[in-house]
This record gives structure tokens, C-alpha cells and sequence, in this order.
């Protein structure tokens, strides 16, 4: 079983953050046989499903539908989100049944005071609701380093207005129950022109989780943005041959030993962090 299979329905974005590596393919939205077609795959493989590698999840339509197949069907449903949407489509998130939604407040970079306020407080909204319902959400400040000092700002205004315990742990802040704030370092997406760190590199792609992304491509790990490490197609193979592959054994071989095999993944600097 894996821990966890990013799905992404959809590689259109309604922002262009800083941050984010973005990427270079046909815009597409996955459709609703297609996403079926992905579960009856996955049954059996994991229990979660992430909405997300590139894309922002809250543009596609038929989200919310989704979200009750996958219920339906024994899967527990992970979205991330820029946020910029749950103001209009929040209400929809938690009456779907949505498992758990992380919200990544460094995506809001533009505007001014006043729409960083419409945006915090739809946010805020949002989480303060579906938390009541027992939904986890974590909000997402990572960042760390590049912010302008604009995280203390968001820190300020979630502080202000949300109540709970707001309890430091390793990995942020426990607000309460269900209500998370996480924080971390901006990291460096892979790419074949970044800098090549060596072959001495390990990671948990196609160990705890792999992605598929809208038009069915299998890659090993959230942040192949193109699909540069495709190993197969899971709306025309078997999934078992795919993650079977001489490809895909290399790379978990390699991984175990702390060696890549990819040249992309000799220029992930997110994956410097388990060495």
C-alpha cells in the first residue's frame, strides 16, 4: 500500500506564483470516466488521494463530484489549494466530504493590503468552518526566507482572529483539533537546468507515493511539473506493469542506496532534505 497517490484532474491555474515551477503542457482537466478509470487503478494501493501536483483542483467543475466518488469508494480526499477560490467554492469542499484541505498562504504574493485582507478572511472562513466539521486543514506558510517579511503579517491576522490552543511543534503550530499552521523553507523545484547536486540523493518517490497527471502519466513523485520521468500511461497500461518497469525498479533500487539514476532527480533540491 502507498501512503498516498497524487492525482492531478487538472493542470490549469488561476495564479502565477513565484514560487512554483509551473510547467510546459496543453491545458487539460481530467474527466469524470477518466478520474473513475484512476480509482478502479488505485483500489487497493492507498486510501488517500491527493488533487494536486500541478494546477490549482478548486478551477475544475467537477471537484466536488470527484470527492464523493472517491468517498464512495473507501478513498479519503486531500486537496491542495492557493485558496483563492474557497470563498466561492469552500461550501462545496466540505459538503463533498473532503478528508483534509491544505491551503498554501505564501501563494498570495500580489495586491494590496486590502485584497490580502478579502483573501485571508475568505480563508479563515473557510477553515474555521469545515474544522467544525471535522475536516483537517493545514495552512501552509513555506516560504521561510523569501517572504518579505510578509509572513508576520498573515501570522498577526491568523492570530487575531482564530481561536485554540496556537501550540509550537516541530512542524508549526497546533491551533486546535483539526486547525494546523505549518511552516517551512522555499525549496528548489527539479529541472534539467537547475543545478546538479550529484548522485547522492534519496527519496521516498515510488516508495510511499507516486503521481498521475491529467492525461494519465505516471511519474514518480509530485514535483515532476512536465512529466520528464514518465514510466507509463495508467488510462492505457496495467498499473502493475508500470510501476514494475526496469525504469521504475532502478529508480527505487537507486533510491534505497541513496544514488539517483535520473538526471532530474540529481537537480531536485527538494530531495537535498534526505540526504
Amino acid at each position: 500500500m502507498y501512503q498516498k497517490v497524487y492525482v492531478e484532474i487538472t493542470n490549469i491555474c488561476n495564479m502565477n506564483c513565484s514560487f512554483c515551477h509551473g510547467h510546459s503542457r496543453a491545458a487539460r482537466r481530467m474527466t469524470g470516466d477518466e478520474f473513475s478509470l484512476v480509482l478502479d487503478r488505485l483500489e487497493g494501493r492507498t486510501k488517500y488521494v491527493y488533487y494536486h501536483l500541478m494546477g490549482e483542483p478548486l478551477t475544475h467543475p467537477a471537484l466536488p463530484d470527484f470527492i464523493r466518488e472517491a468517498n464512495a469508494r473507501g478513498f479519503k480526499s486531500v486537496v491542495t489549494t492557493n485558496g483563492t477560490l474557497l470563498e466561492r467554492r469552500g461550501r462545496e469542499l466540505i459538503d463533498a466530504g473532503v478528508y483534509k484541505v491544505s491551503i498554501s498562504l505564501h501563494s498570495f504574493e500580489g495586491g494590496g493590503e486590502a485584497a490580502l485582507g478579502r483573501y485571508m478572511q475568505g480563508v479563515i472562513d473557510f477553515a474555521e468552518a469545515a474544522s467544525a466539521r471535522g475536516i483537517i486543514v493545514v495552512l501552509r506558510l513555506w516560504n521561510r526566507g523569501h517572504d518579505g517579511g510578509r509572513n508576520d503579517v498573515l501570522y498577526d491576522m491568523l492570530r487575531s482572529r482564530i481561536g485554540g490552543e496556537w501550540v509550537e511543534n516541530t512542524r508549526g503550530i497546533r491551533i486546535h483539533d483539526k486547525l494546523h499552521l505549518e511552516r517551512g523553507d522555499r525549496f528548489e523545484w527539479p529541472d534539467m537546468e537547475a543545478e546538479d547536486h550529484g548522485s547522492e540523493v534519496f527519496c521516498y518517490g515510488l516508495r510511499d507515493h507516486f503521481g498521475i497527471l491529467c492525461d494519465g502519466s505516471v511519474v514518480p513523485c509530485c514535483l515532476d511539473s512536465d512529466g520528464a520521468l514518465t514510466l507509463g500511461n495508467i488510462f492505457t497500461e496495467e498499473l502493475d506493469d508500470i510501476l514494475s518497469s526496469p525504469r521504475a525498479t532502478a529508480m527505487v533500487e537507486g533510491f534505497e542506496k541513496r544514488c539517483a539514476t535520473e538526471e532530474l532527480c540529481r537537480r531536485c533540491g527538494y530531495a537535498r532534505r534526505f540526504i
